[in-house]
């Protein structure tokens, strides 16, 4: 009996040489078993082999193809350094005109010897009653606002959140997330070897009866959720949807992690948090609001979980620096903050408004308020494939594969980042993008 391991090396060796090339359509599992004579089980565990070495890509409806650039499946999570791009599309850093002059006058009170010899001590994850005080301000929103005793703080808020899933969530544990997530909670998620469980979404967000029956079928630890602008998908749960989420949550005991670094851009709405205080874990970051260089992560977490959470961040080393904690706190309270996240409101509706146009008569989701958004590829094209022929035009996006939980298959669709390019590059990048979808793929065919 032939071995599943052996199969997919030969599978593989035919993609190395070129007898399989990018895009090519694997025939069906039944129509491979035949071919190889093996058995159907052991032709499915073929098709997971090659996806689980980055070979092949499965979308819903269409089959399993050869990805268009395997090499770039690496081992460095998806979506958190530069891509070296001319273009990049991938990382979704929103900056305005006038943020280094408003930062700038943040710095100058910092600038005294006395007051920056103690701006470059340690710190712990509790910070200091005046930075709490403060960062409640900040994080409060659609007329809540976290008890100041209840917030940490962290480097930045992809360590809240690694900080956060490593207290509630033991090694072999069960996490809940929605089936397109945060590229980094799967990153975690692997290296502490925790499941990832998908839960449905519909077009109101996550499904509140997914959790119940993901949580019946095996107990999960936790569920990680994004109510507000979702990345990828800009969705913005309904505050009744939101409301029937934290009832479950509540009926079932499971604590959430609500990430809301997003959800400035949104702060009419208040957060799950408010709905679930008791069973919520909210993180959040400075780097959307302020700028990637500097930033500083947030979680204010149930009363009972403080302690874990507060030893969480020191044993993983994530704790944050002094320095950013009183610039956040200076920038607070000068409110510099405040304009700096009307001026980025205000940023997001002039870009969509220029995806909406140069993107105009393709399927493209997305939130007036958002700065990113989901495009629903046409029928010719495969999202790898796609991402190929973008970064042959020097423009990096991020395949749906990259948000893609577990064995799902992975929408044929891209997400556009639109924050980080100056606008008149935007409008090039988008122009590109929408030439490229209206030809085919052997249209760029080059010899």
């Amino acid at each position: 009996m032939k071995d599943y391991r052996s199969v997919a090396d030969a599978v593989a060796e035919q993609i190395r040489t070129g007898l399989l090339r990018p895009g090519d359509q694997l025939p069906p599992q039944r129509e491979f078993a035949q071919q190889y004579g093996i058995a159907g089980s052991t032709a499915a565990r073929v098709y997971r082999e090659l996806a689980r070495r980055g070979l092949t890509l499965g979308e819903v409806g269409r089959g399993t193809f050869v990805r268009a650039e395997s090499s770039h499946t690496s081992a460095a999570p998806a979506l958190t350094e530069p891509a070296g791009s001319r273009i990049d599309l991938e990382l979704n850093y929103p900056v305005v005109p006038e943020q280094t002059a408003l930062l700038a006058e943040g710095f100058a009170g910092l600038m005294r010897p006395d007051v920056l010899g103690d701006a470059l001590r340690p710190i712990g994850a509790a910070g200091l009653p005046a930075v709490r005080e403060s960062a409640a301000d900040l994080l409060a929103r659609g007329g809540w606002r976290p008890e100041p005793e209840r917030v940490l703080f962290a480097g930045n808020g992809r360590q809240a959140i690694a900080a956060v899933i490593t207290a509630l969530v033991p090694p072999g544990g069960r996490l809940g997330v929605e089936t397109l997530t945060y590229p980094i909670v799967k990153a975690v998620a692997a290296r502490l070897g925790i499941t990832l469980v998908p839960l449905a979404m519909d077009a109101s967000g996550l499904v509140p009866e997914a959790v119940e029956e993901a949580h019946h079928s095996d107990p999960l630890n936790a569920v990680y959720i994004q109510p507000v602008l979702h990345n990828p998908l800009s969705l913005t749960m309904p505050p009744e949807r939101v409301a029937r989420v934290a009832e479950a949550l509540l009926r079932l005991g499971i604590p959430a992690i609500e990430d809301t670094v997003w959800a400035f851009l949104r702060d009419e709405l208040p957060p799950l948090a408010a709905l679930a205080p008791e069973r919520t874990v909210l993180v959040d970051s400075l780097s959307k609001r302020i700028a990637p260089g500097l930033t500083l992560g947030f979680v204010v977490a149930p009363g009972p979980l403080v302690a874990d959470i507060d030893t969480s961040l020191r044993s993983g080393g994530w704790t944050p620096m002094r320095f950013a904690l009183e610039s956040a706190h200076r920038w607070q309270q000068d409110g510099i903050v405040r304009a700096l996240v009307k001026a980025k409101q205000r940023e997001a509706l002039v870009r969509q408004d220029l995806a909406a146009r140069h993107l105009a008569g393709f399927e493209v989701r997305s939130d007036p308020c958002s700065f990113h958004c989901w495009w629903q590829l046409p029928r010719s094209w495969r999202s790898d494939t796609f991402v190929a022929a973008a970064a042959r035009h020097g423009i990096g996006v991020a395949p749906a594969t990259a948000f893609t939980v577990g064995r799902n298959n992975a929408p044929n669709a891209i997400r556009l980042g639109l924050a980080s390019p100056h606008a008149e590059v935007l409008v090039q990048a988008l122009d590109t993008l929408a030439g490229i979808a209206r030809s085919t793929p052997d249209d760029l065919v080059t010899d």
